[in-house]
């Protein structure tokens, strides 16, 4: 098996931890002496020893820095953003110029948080198996524990396989209202979409051809390019997602339920419920002063010290690259202020 971890984000939901130049898959949850990006790149080594990183040129020096023992050659560049679609597309080509091409690929996320690496394991060698046998685009998906509306959904259909645990897939579900998503979670039929799959890179190039055209003229291009020209060409790429340009284009796809834990940490709340807290659930980081507060979020990395007095669930955060104030109920909207002070800034 061969691995691709897809390292990019523009790094606005956990502003101002995370920023554009510095994204979420680069930071160190709750004082821990690995990134996301390293976890991540450790759970890798435990399935393969081969690794590849694609990263847009902007972050690929901070890549590298905490990747060191990978090689230059496993490192994969974006010129600029161009959707995961691309991302994948730019994988399968440098992959298909170095090994078998029937040899199985799993793609996967840098900045999710699991912790039961056994489970991940388990997970992708179950998938890597299906993905071979039936030459078909396996995918892994999260068995949702509570009603999220931030998450797309993956619809099973039938049992592939009742000893191994694998499903076709009937559909896949945009982000749904909040009684949609009761719904999906009470019928036991629908699993998170974490965009995890495995296949080869004669099976993707396969349903290119048959389900998506352009994308697999985008794998020409990429392929034919020279190193003069490359950049030229990806930029030329349309920006889009793989699960719009080809996943809910494929009609067979199969899906592999995970047995491990698996967070986003797409906002101040996943984050705070990733790492916990103290008997008032507050987390608390930097020097911190607090009374008669419940249920926050405090962090504060700045050199005066900070107090909060009298409030329940809400997050602050103090850095060098601004400071946030808001309810944690509300911290999904903390995406849209960063780009729009992001915005201000380059203008």
């Amino acid at each position: 098996m061969i691995i691709v971890i897809i390292a990019g984000g523009s790094g606005t939901r956990l502003w101002p931890l995370s920023t554009p130049d510095y994204p979420k898959h680069l930071l160190k949850i709750n004082g821990d002496k690995l990134s996301l990006l390293q976890h991540t790149y450790e759970r890798a080594k435990k399935l393969t020893d081969d690794v590849y990183v694609v990263s847009e040129a902007g972050h690929i020096n901070h890549v590298k820095e905490q990747l060191k023992d990978l090689d230059d050659d496993n490192f994969i560049v974006e010129p600029a953003r161009r959707g995961t679609a691309n991302c994948i597309v730019a994988a399968l080509v440098q992959i298909g110029k170095r090994h078998d091409p029937d040899e199985p690929i799993a793609s996967i996320a840098a900045d999710h948080y699991i912790r039961d690496t056994s489970g991940f394991v388990r997970s992708f060698r179950l998938a890597e198996k299906v993905a071979t046998s039936e030459r078909r685009i396996t995918l892994v998906g999260v068995e949702p524990d509570y009603p999220a509306t931030g998450f797309g959904y993956i619809q099973k259909d039938g049992v592939l396989s009742e000893t191994m645990l694998v499903y076709n897939v009937h559909s896949f579900k945009e982000k749904p209202d909040f009684d949609v998503a009761k719904a999906y979670v009470k019928s036991g039929n629908y699993l998170w979409n974490c965009s995890y799959f495995v296949g080869s890179v004669n099976t993707f190039k396969k349903n290119m051809k048959a389900y998506s055209p352009e994308l697999y003229k985008s794998y020409e291009k990429l392929a034919a390019a020279t190193a003069k020209d490359y950049e030229k060409t990806y930029l030329s790429l349309e920006d889009i997602a793989i699960d719009y340009a080809l996943m809910e284009k494929v009609p067979d796809l199969l899906v592999v339920p995970a047995s491990f834990d698996w967070m986003d940490l797409g906002s101040f709340g996943d984050l705070h419920k990733a790492i916990g807290g103290d008997r008032q659930g507050n987390h608390t980081h930097g020097e911190v002063e607090m009374e008669e507060v419940t249920n926050s979020y405090v962090h504060n990395e700045g050199d005066k010290p900070l107090a909060v007095i009298g409030l329940d669930n809400i997050v602050v955060v103090n850095t060098p690259n601004g400071m946030l104030v808001a309810r944690k109920d509300l911290a999904q909207k903390v995406g849209k202020v960063s780009k729009r002070i992001n915005n201000k800034e380059a203008a």
